[in-house]
């Protein structure tokens, strides 16, 4: 651990880090300056305990839930996200989502571990939402996957990259509505079958880069209750907010 600590300072002092968005440099494990951070919508305040969107008012400690989560109750326990999915946050999914920028799933996992401070406890599981194996030839890797790792590692529980599996390839998402999207992915996400005994009773955190309806995370939370979780939380790096 000496040892690659000491390595870690020595590619510092060659490589300084830089800003994730510009590209100026940067103290500290959290890779975002000044400028930039403050225009990065990270979440705060009064938030949605089932689903992490932000709400008017002041936070009295009674765990509020936005309309969407009244109207139609989430089946997993709490969700939170790191930041709103606009301006510098949008920017950021996209490089790691589309652009094979990889490097910022280690200081996301610092933001995500930040934002489910609340929702991990010491029998947690961290689990990622699944790709499907045509989409993951096509893409290459699993950003939630990265996500996932980066977060056990911020806080010390452990992970399943492959505790859930995608057993239906299904089309994307991206223009459908909210009853198109839930419809699309029923029964298309299980346990995979030798993964089973490590959630059995267990809380798991599921972790996703962006949560719009919800529809992928409640397909993921149905499997793992299924297949006899315990509580079901989520996190995600960013939330679509329709005041954002």
């Amino acid at each position: 651990m000496t040892l690659l600590r000491g390595l870690q300072t020595a590619l510092n002092a060659i490589y300084p880090a830089r800003c994730l968005t510009c590209g100026s440099m940067v103290d500290g494990d959290f890779k975002l300056c000044g400028s930039c951070w403050r225009d990065t919508p990270f979440v705060g305040g009064t938030i949605c305990d089932s689903c992490g969107v932000p709400l008017p008012g002041l936070d009295h400690g009674d765990r509020p839930h936005c309309d969407a989560c009244l109207e139609t109750p989430r089946p997993w326990s709490r969700g939170r996200a790191a930041m709103l999915y606009r301006d510098t946050g949008r920017k950021l999914i996209l490089a790691l989502k589309h652009g094979d920028r990889q490097e910022i799933a280690h200081p996301a996992g610092l933001w995500l571990a930040h934002a489910a401070r609340e929702l991990i406890a010491t029998n947690t599981l961290i689990a990622p939402v699944p790709l499907h194996w045509q989409r993951m030839i096509k893409r290459r890797y699993n950003q939630s996957a990265l996500l996932a790792k980066a977060l056990a590692g911020a806080a010390d529980r452990p992970w399943s990259p492959d505790l859930l599996q995608r057993v239906r390839h299904t089309r994307s998402l991206e223009g459908m509505g909210r009853q198109d999207r839930f419809a699309t992915l029923a029964k298309a996400i299980r346990v995979h079958p030798r993964r089973r005994q490590r959630l059995i009773g267990k809380s798991v955190l599921l972790v996703d880069d962006v949560m719009t309806s919800g529809a992928t995370l409640a397909a993921c939370t149905h499997a793992c209750l299924e297949a006899g979780s315990g509580p079901v939380n989520v996190v995600t790096l960013a939330r679509v907010s329709k005041e954002a």
